[in-house]
C-alpha cells in the first residue's frame, strides 16, 4: 500500500482547494472544517480525480465549490441519495457528503435514516451549529427547546432537539464520531478514519455560527475530549450517547462491522442509444 501511495503525485492540503475564496461569515466554524477535510485528503494521498464531494443547500454545502475534487452541489436535503447513486455507479471513487443540521436532519432527514440503513460506503460530514444560518437564524432540528433567539420562535420551540448520533446508530450507521471545529488537526484524523472505515460513516462536527448564535463562542471552553474509546457494541454505544450532553468530542464513538451495501451489476456491451431504444414504446 505504501508503495502504491508513493507512486502517486504528492499533494499538500492546499492542492485540494479551489481558486474560489470562501465567503462564510468571520468566525464561522466551517473554515476549520474545510481545512481539516483538505488535510485529510492529503493524508490519504488521494488524487483529486479519485474524490467526489456532494452537498445540498446551506452554508456548509458550499464546500464542494471550495475544493479541487469532483463536486456536486444539489438541492436542499438531497445530497445523500445523489452520493449513494454515485458510489454505487462508481465504487472506485471516495465519496464524501458535506451537510448541516438543517439540510441534513430536517429537509434531508428521511434520506439520512435510509442512508444509515443501507450502509453504502460513503462518509457523511455534518456541520452542526443548531441554527439555520443561511436564512438568517431560525431554529433547526438540533436547536435547544428554550432558545429564544429567533423572531419565528421568540419563546423557544418547546420541542426536544433531534439527536443525530443516536438516530444514526439506531438506523444502522457503521461509524459514528463527534468532533469540534476548534480542533482541526484532530478533526482531520477523524475524517481519515471515517473514510477508511467500510460502510456509512457519520461525523458530527460542532461548528459554531457566531453570527446568529454568538453564545456559541463559549463552545471552545465547554467541549471536552471524550474519556472513553470507541466500542463495536451498538447497545453500549447507545447507552453512552443517550446519557451524553453533546459536548464530548474528539474521538470515534462507534465502529460497526456490518459489510457495506454493494449490489452486483450486470456488465453490458450495448451503447446508450441501444439501451434507450429498449425502453421505447
Amino acid at each position: 500500500m505504501e508503495a502504491a501511495i508513493a507512486e502517486k503525485k504528492k499533494l499538500a492540503a492546499k492542492d485540494y482547494k479551489s481558486d474560489i475564496k470562501p465567503i462564510w461569515c468571520p468566525g464561522c466554524g466551517d473554515y476549520s472544517v474545510l481545512n481539516a477535510l483538505t488535510r485529510a485528503l492529503a493524508e490519504m494521498a488521494l488524487q483529486p480525480e479519485e474524490v467526489a464531494v456532494v452537498s445540498g443547500i446551506g452554508c456548509s454545502s458550499r464546500i464542494p465549490a471550495y475544493t479541487s475534487v469532483y463536486g456536486f452541489h444539489g438541492v436542499h436535503g438531497r445530497a445523500l441519495p445523489v452520493a449513494t447513486g454515485l458510489k454505487l455507479a462508481r465504487p472506485e471513487l471516495t465519496v464524501i457528503v458535506t451537510s448541516g443540521d438543517g439540510d441534513g436532519f430536517s429537509i434531508g432527514g428521511n434520506h439520512f435514516l435510509h442512508a444509515c440503513r443501507r450502509n453504502v460506503d460513503i462518509t457523511y460530514i455534518v456541520m452542526d451549529n443548531q441554527v439555520y444560518g443561511m436564512t438568517k437564524g431560525q431554529a433547526s432540528p438540533t436547536t435547544a427547546p428554550d432558545w429564544e433567539g429567533s423572531k419565528l420562535t421568540p419563546e423557544g420551540t418547546g420541542i426536544n432537539p433531534f439527536q443525530p448520533l443516536v438516530v444514526g446508530l439506531a438506523s444502522g450507521a457503521n461509524f459514528i464520531a463527534r468532533v469540534s471545529a476548534s480542533d482541526p488537526i484532530n478533526m482531520a484524523k477523524i475524517i481519515v478514519e471515517a473514510v477508511r472505515h467500510p460502510g456509512f460513516s457519520l461525523v458530527q462536527i460542532l461548528s459554531p455560527c457566531v453570527t446568529f448564535r454568538p453564545e456559541q463562542q463559549e463552545w471552545r471552553d465547554i467541549v471536552r475530549t471524550a474519556i472513553v474509546d470507541y466500542t463495536d457494541d451498538a447497545a453500549r454505544a447507545a447507552r453512552r450517547l443517550m446519557t451524553d450532553d453533546g459536548f464530548n468530542v474528539g474521538k470515534v464513538l462507534y465502529k460497526g462491522s456490518r459489510p457495506p451495501f454493494r449490489p452486483e451489476f450486470e456488465v453490458t456491451d450495448g451503447s446508450i442509444a441501444e439501451l434507450e431504444a429498449s425502453f421505447a414504446i
